[in-house]
């Protein structure tokens, strides 16, 4: 028992190992673009504090969803956030999973380079929405007579750059449109496209689903900054997504046929006269590795060295 253990720990070891130089491989020639994404990550958080010194608390704007949906609680605010970090948390697992598992279609860097894109244009969308029209906060610590509804006037740009963590957790002022439905669709789009389990597909819309309304139900944002973002998330995702280079598949890589094989194969197709079947020559494309795409595909694994 002991020996297999060891065996199977050795053989996973390996594969970290690999999965680990390709990666590594795939970084020094995108590091830019992965850069790039954390620091408008950064720019985002900050043009967020920036409009929170602007905010100015008022009477909460009359809303179909705060009429339909019964109010959570300040107490309960919890749950919406509970949901949120699991959506979060198990994407960014499964970007990871190429380094455990055997059954590999993604590269890391490469989804995270995707990612990145979807989430720079959204937020981009989202500034521009926020700075334009200031709406008073339905938040419980963004109502008239909190002390957080408004910041005081900074005393050193530090307050205004330093973002953590009092400015994820306790901003106002960027309603429209929530960027907590940002981050959720982008990861499930991409889980749709990227991801192998169906079921889990399903699930990952019914939690989204299920988020939406649990944002508006603790009154974090108006139901107009949940609709926003569902149809403007979803077609940003779709046209950006036309415009990048598609990843290269790695579970489309076909085994090279031996020699005896490929004989055997050639006298069938004789018999069968069928020397010009175009799927013959699909197949021959692959098994001879000649991939004809436009795009620029860094690495493709044909046989799990483990």
């Amino acid at each position: 028992m002991s020996l297999y253990i060891g065996r199977e720990t050795s053989k996973l070891w390996k594969r970290i190992c690999a999965e680990t130089t390709t990666e590594v491989n795939l970084l020094a020639e995108n590091w830019k673009y992965i850069l790039g994404g954390l620091i408008c990550q950064y720019i985002h958080g900050v043009a967020a504090r920036g409009v929170h010194y602007i905010h100015r608390p008022g009477p909460i704007l009359q809303d179909t969803g705060f009429f339909l949906l019964p109010e959570l609680g300040q107490e309960r605010a919890y749950v919406s956030e509970t949901v949120f970090s699991f959506v979060f948390l198990s994407f960014v697992l499964w970007t990871f999973h190429p380094f455990i598992f055997k059954t590999k279609k993604i590269y890391t860097v490469l989804i995270w380079c995707r990612v990145l894109s979807f989430l720079v244009a959204c937020q981009f969308l989202r500034i521009i929405t926020f700075y334009s029209t200031q709406l008073p906060g339905p938040n419980y610590h963004c109502r008239e007579g909190s002390r957080l509804a408004t910041l005081p006037r900074p005393d050193n740009p530090l307050e205004v750059l330093l973002i953590i963590p009092r400015g994820v957790l306790y901003g106002c002022g960027d309603l429209i449109f929530s960027s907590h439905m940002i981050f959720s669709l982008v990861f499930v789009r991409t889980y749709q496209k990227y991801g192998t389990r169906r079921f889990i597909k399903q699930c990952a819309w019914v939690i989204v689903v299920i988020q939406s309304l649990l944002i508006i139900a603790s009154r974090k944002h108006y139901t107009v900054d949940v609709v926003v973002a569902w149809y403007t998330v979803n077609l940003v995702v779709f046209f950006v997504d036309r415009k990048l280079a598609e990843l290269p598949d790695r579970s489309a890589a076909v085994l090279p046929l031996s020699k005896d094989v490929r004989m055997k194969e050639e006298n069938v197709k004789h018999v069968n006269s069928n020397p010009g079947d175009s799927t013959d020559w699909r197949l021959r494309g692959q098994v001879n590795g000649k991939i004809n795409e436009d795009s620029n595909i860094v690495h493709v694994d044909v046989l799990d060295s483990v």
